[in-house]
């Protein structure tokens, strides 16, 4: 069962867990490094790939006419239309398909298949029809050195592949999966196996793109880490919107941790990957963002950059929020999820 933000649950165990998680989000500001890097991304590969498709420039905004450097990096998206999950890499004005995963039977593949905040690994969840756990399966982003995540304590060797994000990444290498009974576990996914360390008992977790700084809830309280450890907030969603989902959960959070983007959960077990507003989780905030239209997502960027993704196309901001020039998408990409950027 999906837990939302404003679901209270009570429970010395999860105060214990938060202790821990307080003292370790500490001593990670404080002599932690970086467990990923942006370097050395592999290009767009594959026999499979298609031609480069020539795509639409960067465009300005009237506030801030955007120079075409204003994405210089990689978006990937995921296209599930058809029989197979395509990862598609646009870079420049070049769009090309990096892998190609077969959909098989049933919803496990379609509504777990992500890829790591760095455009390195992919993973997910093969399942058959009606099944709502499956194996756990991963790979490089080009399809290549696909790997199945065997049974080691405490991986009891099955996946849930149902509800709000099953699947979330930790930096490249830490993967953290749900078993039966909403149990979350760390899995290294260089290693293959599971991560040493207690995952800890708090839900809806969320990592910044290198692992530092991270958001989740505890006895049904959201709380973010980052800067001088961790602090709780509060938000409240729209009340037009709310009755029509599950609660709410963060899927964003900025390098430093102050800043989270957060999205609905549905109600039916299908998968969601938007996001629709900002909070300062210093003061509960609602960031007012600039730009007209519709908010589709929100990402966090490595890089401080703050990818708003509309209907119309891509603002992109500083990580104050300022404008710095907008980007139109190609009509090949628009319908699709916008995973990951990786400047």
């Amino acid at each position: 069962m999906n837990v939302s933000a404003s679901s209270p649950t009570v429970g010395t165990a999860r105060l214990r867990s938060l202790r821990r998680v307080v003292a370790s989000a500490v001593a990670a500001v404080a002599g932690v490094g970086l467990s990923a890097c942006a370097e050395g991304h592999p290009e767009p590969t594959g026999s499979d790939a298609p031609a480069a498709v020539t795509t639409a420039a960067p465009v300005g905004t009237p506030d801030a006419p955007a120079p075409a450097t204003v994405l210089t990096g990689t978006r990937y998206y995921l296209d599930t239309t058809g029989t197979a999950a395509e990862i598609h890499a646009v870079r420049g004005d070049v769009d090309r398909v990096t892998a190609r995963v077969p959909l098989g039977a049933g919803s496990c593949i379609r509504n777990t298949i992500t890829i790591s905040p760095y455009g390195e690994r992919l993973a997910w969840v093969e399942g058959g029809v009606g099944q709502d756990a499956g194996t756990l399966v991963t790979s490089m982003i080009d399809g290549s050195r696909k790997r199945v995540v065997e049974r080691q304590a405490p991986f009891g060797g099955k996946a849930l592949c149902l509800g709000s994000n099953p699947l979330v990444w930790n930096t490249n290498d830490l993967l953290m999966v749900e078993q039966a009974r909403m149990v979350p576990t760390l899995i290294d996914v260089a290693e293959n196996k599971p991560a040493d360390g207690d995952a800890g008992n708090e839900t809806l977790k969320w990592w910044s793109a290198d692992g530092r700084s991270w958001a989740a809830v505890s006895e049904g309280k959201p709380y973010a880490t980052g800067g001088r450890g961790a602090h709780f907030y509060h938000y409240t969603p729209p009340k037009a919107e709310a009755a029509r989902y599950d609660g709410w959960r963060v899927r964003s959070v900025s390098m430093d941790g102050r800043y989270v983007a957060v999205g609905w959960m549905n109600t039916d077990p299908s998968r969601e990957d938007g996001s629709f507003a900002v909070v300062d989780t210093t003061t509960s905030k609602v960031v007012e963002l600039p730009g007209t239209g519709q908010v589709r997502s929100i990402l966090f960027a490595s890089d401080d950059k703050v990818i708003v993704r509309r209907a119309t196309g891509i603002t992109v901001l500083d990580k104050s929020f300022r404008p710095l020039g907008a980007v139109e998408e190609p009509a090949a990409v628009r319908d699709m999820a916008l995973l990951a950027y990786v400047p």
